[in-house]
């Protein structure tokens, strides 16, 4: 019955040294493994640390209107949303130049009333002579309902929405906005050439 059990081809002499020798690199491998262990003890336990602990919030980004609040903090890059940017960049042979030019708005008596402090004004041009200037400025915190009446004096449409006054105004080929808000003053005069919500896109990413 023994050896009737015995599965076939199955040698006892050879089993027997090949589980010794086995059991020998087994061994050998755990031995040389050991200066291992306590990094790996060490890592798992970081691995469980990390899991565990409490998710810090990553800072929110400051917006343009915060990072504007002293002279000097921002450039043409920074007023501009990646989109804009891109189209304005991409539009064939357009020329950019910024520097500290007052707004360049039509109602100049607006220049003297609210006194700006220029953060940065673009000058944007194309070969076929389309220009955008934009101005972002600071102003007094009361500017919004001066703005408002000088704006409104000469046909500009003005509307008031919780701290900001937004005016627009269209004459002929050219399109001249401006936003009010928190302290600081947005001008833009497009002239031939007006992209897509311009204004709306620019202070949406201002004051986002």
């Amino acid at each position: 019955m023994g050896a009737l059990a015995r599965v076939g081809g199955r040698n006892s002499w050879i089993a027997w040294p090949a589980g010794l020798l086995c059991a020998a690199v087994v061994g050998a491998l755990a031995w040389l493994a050991q200066p291992m262990l306590p990094v790996s003890v060490a890592w798992m336990g970081d691995m469980l640390r990390a899991a565990s602990a409490a998710q810090v919030p990553a800072p929110a980004a400051q917006s343009v209107a915060t990072l504007a609040i002293a002279p000097g903090d921002i450039d043409c890059r920074a007023l501009y949303p990646d989109g804009l940017w891109a189209e304005l960049t991409w539009t064939p042979h357009v020329l950019l130049s910024q520097d500290y030019a007052a707004p360049a708005t039509s109602v100049t008596s607006l220049t003297d009333a609210l006194s700006p402090s220029v953060r940065i004004t673009c000058h944007w041009r194309t070969e076929e002579g389309g220009l955008i200037v934009s101005t972002l400025a600071g102003v007094a915190s009361d500017a919004g309902p001066v703005a408002e009446a000088s704006l409104r004096g000469q046909g500009f449409a003005c509307t008031t929405d919780d701290d900001a006054v937004v005016c627009a105004r269209t004459s002929g080929d050219v399109v001249e906005e401006h936003t009010i808000r928190g302290g600081l003053w947005l001008s833009s005069v497009e002239t031939r050439w007006h992209p897509d919500a311009y204004g709306a896109r620019l202070t949406a990413h201002i004051w986002g």
